[in-house]
């Protein structure tokens, strides 16, 4: 009796969990032989020829072209063995497709075919069979005669090792298209392996692992005579371990979450802030507390973000939403004798140059201090941070995790400049905007980021938003 088996769309890499058919390479009553390519589908890395595992006359196709579907749906139905008239499944007789070797449609399989797929016994076997006849039945990709076939093992052949390995005549526990191509590039027979995935199946971890192991015996050979020296001055060269904790921890692990979630980029510009310090010149000329340069700059910044609100959210992922927030609270970086901090000033928004440089100097000094509490250290939706108090022109800073975008200030420095059509020496200073792409495009950042450039070159622009 014959027997329909069905071969299932396979894992096609690591990742990948659907595909589209775009041209399938049989009809439905075609013979196929084992691992001859079925359907040519595109996943989002490359376009892949999928061989079937199975020989014997295809019986069904799913799935038109153009069709997508994921992994583990069925592709096509085969029917392999003897059919009711005691034919094997595929046998040309009467449909003139296959027959014997003379006279066939296709050769017959050769051993081994290599093709890079299931690997249901395409690998290279130790030793040759005599096949009995040409179009023998094939199931799960192996030869089947009236009478069970064995391969005879030379008597000094080795063992195979203990574990669960793959028979030496029967087929290679293997999914991955990927997994096989890694081991026939390296030269690693799959059938020497043990798989630790479920029922013995070899995973790519497993061939990493083997060609890890093949490569590290290789170099022990040659550094055996150096190793020793090596480990004795790597053991007593002095080193300093410092803990990853406190403030430092905190840091290091909202850093890195912000790096592994926030596909940030960044855009800068330079601009002359000539006109922005003689502002301030006048403003502190007045009787009254100073204004601070980092007040005007979060006074513009607070202007901005009502322009460019998208800039004021951060990105709920478990949601998949965007949160706008109405209301800015703007955290500035200040660095102290225990690391890195971002104090939040609340309301930024509704804040004057007046009230902004008291808020920085309150919030500075409890900082140094190490008094601030968790509620001033939170909350903050868009971040301000003064680099060029450093002594640096440029930086492209990590956003400050949930945020969506950061305002980075370099020194304001004397240099040349072109001033109304003219040379001439002017206080220049770098801004740069790192944001979050999810929230906007880069038309959005832009404009913002110019206009911040806009206030900074001219003040009075801010007379328009007060």
């Amino acid at each position: 009796m014959a027997q329909v088996l069905e071969f299932k769309l396979p894992d096609l890499g690591e990742g990948l969990t659907e595909a589209e058919i775009v041209r399938w390479l049989v009809e439905v009553g075609d013979v196929v032989a084992v691992d001859q390519p079925v359907v040519e589908v595109e996943t989002a890395k490359a376009m892949v020829e999928v061989p079937c595992p199975y020989g014997g006359v295809v019986t069904a196709r799913f799935g038109e072209e153009g069709a997508e579907l994921p992994v583990g749906a069925p592709l096509l139905t085969v029917a392999v063995g003897e059919t009711a008239d005691g034919r094997p499944a595929g046998d040309g007789s009467g449909a003139g497709t296959a027959g014997s070797d003379g006279g066939s449609g296709r050769a017959p399989a050769a051993e081994g075919s290599g093709n890079v797929l299931v690997g249901y016994g395409t690998s290279e076997a130790p030793a040759r069979r005599r096949r009995v006849r040409p179009a023998a039945p094939v199931v799960n990709g192996r030869s089947r005669a009236p009478e069970p076939l064995r391969e005879t093992r030379p008597a000094d052949a080795p063992s195979p090792r203990t574990g669960r390995m793959a028979p030496a005549d029967g087929p290679v526990p293997v999914i991955s298209p990927l997994v096989r191509r890694l081991a026939r590039q390296n030269g690693l027979d799959l059938r020497k392996l043990t798989g630790s995935g479920p029922d013995g199946l070899i995973l790519r971890a497993d061939v990493e692992h083997a060609l890890r192991a093949a490569g590290t015996q290789d170099r022990t050979d040659t550094t055996t005579a150096t190793a020793v020296p090596a480990a004795a001055s790597a053991a007593t060269a002095p080193v300093t371990r410092v803990p990853l904790k406190g403030i430092r921890g905190a840091v290091a692990d909202k850093l890195s979450r912000s790096r592994t979630e926030i596909p940030d980029a960044t855009c800068w510009v330079d601009a002359d802030a000539t006109e922005l310090m003689r502002t301030r010149a006048a403003m502190n000329a007045a009787d009254g507390p100073k204004i601070s340069v980092l007040a005007l700059l979060a006074r513009i910044c607070t202007a901005a973000l009502a322009r460019f609100p998208e800039l004021n959210a951060s990105v709920d992922t478990e949601a998949r939403e965007i949160v706008r927030y109405t209301d800015v609270h703007l955290g500035f970086a200040a660095q102290t004798d225990r690391g890195l901090v971002v104090p939040v000033v609340r309301d930024a928004h509704t804040r004057d140059a007046q009230s902004l440089t008291a808020e920085f100097a309150r919030l500075t000094e409890a900082a140094r201090a190490g008094t601030l509490t968790p509620a001033q250290l939170t909350g903050g939706t868009f971040t301000l941070n003064n680099y060029g108090v450093f002594g640096v022109d440029g930086s492209t800073p990590i956003i400050n995790h949930p945020e969506a975008a950061m305002l980075g200030v370099g020194r304001i420095v004397p240099k040349p400049w072109v001033h109304e059509g003219e040379l001439a020496v002017r206080q220049v200073v770098q801004l740069s905007l790192t944001f979050d792409h999810r929230v906007c495009d880069g038309g959005t950042a832009g404009g913002f980021l110019r206009y911040v450039a806009d206030c900074v070159e001219q003040p009075a622009v801010l007379l328009r938003t007060l």
